[in-house]
């Protein structure tokens, strides 16, 4: 789930909307600086979005080898248009986004959805090598990837796993960024903030993080995998009403061998019960800083989201550049891009003509 924002933390616990003037994209593209409080957009997920799973699946998966992995990934859309990458989170796949993909592909994007490491068909090209889940793992996985495609700059989204990957490219590669949708907001993180305790009514929401620091939740999890994932699902997305057939889609991805090492790691990681890989440590020690970020951004929120997640004015001035927090309402949850694809994929067109 969404990492904590180290220091700001005590901001977890759900969603609070901060005003409710609308304030369009262009209107802060000069902004040099950020304002005190994020002003929130409501926005209800439009018409379209009430239909979800209309799109259900995607055309052949591709394979491309990247760094460290054979990654399999989704592509829609027309080979030489604008490059969107989207990443997904846990415990969820690339069907997160298999009803943004479509809008996005018929307006001329070139939609690439990756497995992330430890998730679907994606394999590690040695089999020596660690299941490493920590944070700048994922974000060199997904520079490599772009790499390995010859692209140059993308547009980025993603959410929580994936929001926190989309947040590091953007804050050290931002030449390869044009622009970011991160579903709620600044998700980097370090070991040592983290070593900081909440107040308790904030540290239950991460109960699953503390079980997988035992013996018991890494087995717990491997014995349970698919039951463990839908409960998250429900816990995160509690007005989200999905089908056998939608949660079966993504629960295969789980069947990865190296899922349950890679999602144990991360979280161990995180509460730094286990060491990163040396390699990774230099980008660790910039990601600790904290550093801003200042491509044009647009960060969501959905208003039924039960997950750990930090309130937007706890992070907006960490946004430099261009930017604008949107509130979806309607029952939106965890999972923002499967539950209102429209209102997601608005966001991408919208932050890549700011």
């Amino acid at each position: 789930m969404s990492n904590e924002i180290n220091q700001q933390r005590r901001s977890l616990l759900g969603v609070t909307a901060f005003g409710l003037a609308a304030v369009p994209f262009a209107t802060l593209a000069a902004a040099a600086a950020q304002p005190e409080k994020a002003e929130a957009l409501p926005v209800t997920a439009p018409a379209g979005d009430a239909a979800r799973g209309t799109h259900t699946s995607f055309s052949a998966l591709k394979h491309v080898h990247a760094g460290d992995l054979d990654v399999a990934f989704a592509e829609e859309g027309p080979a030489d248009g604008p490059p969107v990458l989207l990443l997904h989170g846990w415990p969820y796949d690339i069907h997160a986004y298999v009803g943004v993909a479509p809008i996005l592909a018929a307006a001329g994007y070139r939609v690439l959805i990756p497995y992330l490491r430890g998730y679907g068909d994606t394999r590690f090209l040695k089999e020596n090598a660690p299941r490493n889940g920590q944070q700048a793992a994922l974000a060199v996985d997904a520079i490599a990837f772009l790499d390995a495609l010859k692209i140059d700059k993308v547009v980025l989204g993603g959410f929580d796993w994936g929001a926190r990957t989309v947040n590091i490219m953007a804050a050290l590669w931002p030449e390869r960024c044009k622009g970011m949708v991160s579903v709620s907001g600044y998700l980097i993180g370090s070991q040592e903030a983290n070593r900081n305790p909440l107040p308790p009514k904030a540290e239950i929401a991460w109960w699953y993080q503390y079980y997988f620091a035992t013996e018991r939740g890494e087995k717990g999890y491997r014995q349970y995998t698919h039951d463990f994932a839908r409960l998250i699902w429900e816990l995160a997305s509690p007005k989200w009403a999905f089908d056998e057939a939608t949660f079966n889609r993504s629960a295969t991805a789980f069947d990865n061998p190296d899922h349950v090492a890679i999602s144990i790691d991360n979280y161990r990681w995180r509460l730094g019960l286990v060491r990163g890989e040396e390699k990774y440590d230099a980008l660790e020690r910039k990601l600790a800083t904290l550093p801003t970020i200042g491509i044009p951004t647009i960060t969501m929120e959905g208003d039924a989201n039960g997950a750990p997640h930090p309130a937007p004015e706890a992070y907006a001035k960490k946004f430099t550049g261009p930017y604008e927090f949107r509130l979806i309402t309607g029952g939106i949850g965890h999972n923002l891009p499967q539950e209102a694809p429209e209102a997601f994929a608005k966001a991408i067109t919208d932050v890549d003509r700011a």
